[in-house]
């Protein structure tokens, strides 16, 4: 269902998978994160990252970016996919191998993300960083935490069904955490 759907405000865990009207209605969208019961990403993760500000603190955290100045020739921009703060699978137009350059800044700019909104990674259900350069000059282009494409149908239908696997699995270890796992609500 859409954010501003009146239902929304009454579910015990809601996930942004397919925001698209946010910005026109920004106020209203911040507003609607702090009265949703359980948002995954968190409100403070949202606000964060609705303004492409967050490149700069990335960038005053260590991170590469494309504000420390223009992009090396470069061999194409990769997505990669983090799920529960854990590398899950990047893609280009297709399914890549990323090398350990690009996962490097990648968790770099996750762990910069959660340290500047005072969580931890595990904490951010999903996370898709572009980054973009070459190999010694790795960028990141972009951060989306709010509810990123995850690029599924990229993917072999083994590495499809894995994903979708580690992407439950994050899910059901945000709802342990958040006190809405199976167990959480049994008496001894």
């Amino acid at each position: 269902m859409s954010w501003d759907d009146p239902d929304t405000l009454g579910a015990d865990l809601v996930i942004l998978r397919d925001v698209t009207d946010y910005p026109d209605r920004l106020a209203e969208f911040l507003a609607w994160t702090r009265r949703v019961r359980n948002l995954l990403n968190a409100p403070d993760v949202v606000a964060w990252n609705v303004d492409r500000q967050y490149l700069s603190d990335l960038e005053r955290a260590g991170v590469p970016t494309l504000l420390g100045g223009p992009a090396p020739p470069q061999v194409g921009q990769t997505a990669l996919i983090f799920l529960g703060g854990v590398q899950s699978h990047a893609f280009r137009s297709s399914t890549v191998e990323a090398d350990f350059e690009l996962w490097d800044v990648g968790h770099a700019a996750i762990r910069a993300a959660a340290h500047h909104v005072g969580i931890g990674t595990d904490e951010l259900l999903y996370a898709r960083v572009d980054v973009t350069g070459t190999v010694g000059d790795t960028r990141v282009a972009a951060l989306d935490l709010i509810a990123p494409s995850l690029g599924w149908l990229r993917l072999d239908v083994t590495a499809r069904n894995l994903a979708r696997r580690e992407f439950a699995l994050a899910v059901e270890s945000a709802c342990e955490r958040l006190g809405l796992g199976p167990f959480s609500h049994r008496r001894p």
